[in-house]
């Protein structure tokens, strides 16, 4: 593929877990999509290609690929393009954005991709070590494969580096936490910087005069207090079990239950670590974790189910309490990913009881089928209530798009 840094304002954004690579291929000013697509089952012999283009048409083109490895995946996604479009080599790509789950202390903000970075990132993989290795090694794959344009690496920690001290600090040795870094990072931090501004957006102000609550309820589920679009506060901590109940992950528990299951049960750290993250949140209580199960398992009278919906609304609503506290005044409270944007029952049983507050949800609007970023509590309410879609893809795109060039120009671009 040849280029140039300049030749265009598109980005191909790149999601590389362990078992599957995601993709987008879109203009980050305009949120336009020209493809999608993912590799699924990567490492097995089902290994399959999704690749969809959205210009003269939706296509989708889907079938078994060979994809032992991210080197394989990303050669079949390269393959997808030039067959079935559009073709990068003329696509106008002027950056390719990757997702990274965890920054540590040291990224605070995204940063072009040397072989420096990638391995300091490789030191700092014990932070995620189910996440980080999956992103580096796509990292890599993509360099050798796409070498002509600048790769830029967006952290989900990034833009929590503005917690302040008092909100970042747990109260452990002081030796855990410059040692082994131990702190409050936050995650879901491309979601709640791209939410947070949408929500100033819809209410017409400008958004450093907007202090806000985002909710991101998906499989996983994070709360951020966000003011002026800094964030201030937000549930996940060191990793992102902690906080709100997910769909697999307990969220916050007593930090001694792990100790306690050791002595009565002969549990280990690891078996412990392993039940809170995956046999935990919903799963644990209703035995699912699609929230639209859980909900119709409770309409039906199953009480695991209700109990289960009861804990996982109850918890969100403390955070929501919480932090009005923080941030001193609320203007907004926005529901966004796959569970915040479809589930009206959760979004008026979360907020149910915070009327004195000022937070209520109207019922009609509540309920309508609507799409888009939308309004949803009462006209004049002290308190907006918003539902806004997430899009980290785009604000990956954004991000990657304006440090490249910044690079470009000779710049160190600071994203806003």
């Amino acid at each position: 593929m040849t280029g140039s840094r300049t030749a265009g304002s598109r980005v191909l954004v790149l999601n590389c877990g362990s078992s599957s690579v995601k993709y987008r291929l879109l203009e980050p000013a305009t949120g336009l999509v020209l493809a999608r697509g993912a590799v699924e089952r990567l490492g097995t012999p089902e290994s399959r290609l999704t690749h969809r283009t959205h210009t003269g048409g939706d296509r989708a083109h889907e079938g078994p690929v060979l994809a032992r490895d991210h080197a394989e995946a990303l050669t079949a996604i390269r393959d997808a393009f030039t067959a079935h479009g559009p073709d990068l080599a003329t696509a106008g790509l002027a950056a390719v954005g990757h997702r990274v789950v965890h920054g540590g202390e040291q990224f605070r903000k995204p940063m072009v991709v040397d072989d420096e970075l990638l391995g300091t990132l490789e030191k700092m993989s014990v932070l995620a070590p189910l996440h980080n290795p999956a992103n580096i090694e796509g990292i890599r794959v993509a360099r050798d494969t796409l070498p002509h344009v600048p790769h830029v690496a967006i952290f989900d920690t990034a833009f929590h580096a503005t917690l302040p001290e008092v909100a970042a600090t747990y109260a452990v040795p002081r030796e855990w936490r410059h040692r082994y870094g131990i702190r409050r990072y936050g995650f879901h931090g491309t979601s709640h910087a791209y939410v947070s501004r949408e929500t100033a957006r819809v209410l017409g102000r400008p958004l450093e005069q907007v202090n806000s609550v985002v909710l991101h309820l998906g499989n996983g589920a994070s709360a951020c207090a966000v003011a002026g679009g800094r964030s201030v506060d937000t549930s996940m901590g060191l990793t992102p079990l902690q906080g709100l109940v997910m769909g697999t992950r307990s969220g916050d528990v007593d930090p001694a239950l792990p100790a306690h299951l050791c002595r009565v049960a002969g549990m280990s750290g690891q078996d412990v670590d392993d039940a809170l993250n995956r046999r935990s949140g919903l799963l644990g209580m209703a035995g699912v974790t699609d929230m639209r199960e859980v909900i119709a398992r409770s309409e039906s009278g199953d009480r695991d189910a209700t109990l289960a919906l009861d804990v996982y609304c109850y918890r969100i609503r403390c955070y929501v309490g919480a932090y009005l506290a923080v941030l001193g005044r609320l203007d907004a409270v926005t529901f966004t990913a796959g569970v915040g944007e479809n589930s009206p029952a959760v979004r008026r049983r979360s907020l149910a009881g915070l009327e004195g507050l000022g937070i209520r949800v109207d019922p009609e609007r509540n309920e309508a089928g609507a799409s888009g970023p939308r309004v949803i509590s009462p006209d004049g309410a002290p308190v907006a209530v918003l539902v806004v879609p997430t899009d980290e893809e785009r604000e990956i795109a954004r991000q990657s798009l304006e440090v490249a060039e910044g690079v470009e120009e000779g710049t160190d671009s600071t994203v806003r």
